[in-house]
């Protein structure tokens, strides 16, 4: 797996000296990070955050990006969370509405929360979402302008 993060020249220079490799970031504690590159602990946690939220199955670095601005910082912090709420709460977060592939994602997410060692891939919920989507459609106050480029979004 590839993990993308936003590192200055400096920043992957620090990396290399201590012979940490960009696939490792998601095992390093945000501390000794956060001391390695000279960053604020705050956003060594988003960055540890985004990496480990990229070792999943089908989410990339601008949806890990997204959850780590939505202020989850763990996978933990997903377990009992509900893939359409995380949806609107996004939508929200964004102001434009999102493709519907990304609720997948975000019930994805919540599901290796709850299931660590699930096989499962985000089409896996594309059922689930199509009929509580039927049932209970979207918000009043959901953003009326589509995403354009799947929620672009700066790298962690």
């Amino acid at each position: 797996m590839t993990t993308k993060l936003a590192l200055t020249d400096d920043q992957k220079k620090k990396l290399r000296k201590n012979k940490i490799k960009m696939s490792a970031i998601h095992t390093i504690d945000p501390i000794d990070l956060a001391e390695m590159l000279e960053i604020p602990l705050e956003k060594a946690q988003q960055m540890v955050a985004s990496a480990q939220f990229q070792r999943l199955p089908s989410i990339g670095p601008v949806l890990a990006g997204n959850l780590v601005n939505l202020g989850f910082l763990h996978l933990d912090d997903m377990k009992g969370k509900s893939g359409s709420e995380l949806t609107d709460l996004l939508e929200q977060h964004c102001g434009c509405w999102i493709d519907p592939c990304v609720e997948d994602q975000l019930r994805l997410v919540v599901h290796f929360a709850e299931n660590p060692h699930s096989d499962k891939k985000w089409w896996d919920f594309t059922e689930e979402r199509k009929r509580y989507r039927k049932e209970h459609g979207y918000p009043a106050d959901r953003p009326k302008t589509p995403c354009n480029n799947l929620m672009k979004t700066k790298l962690i």
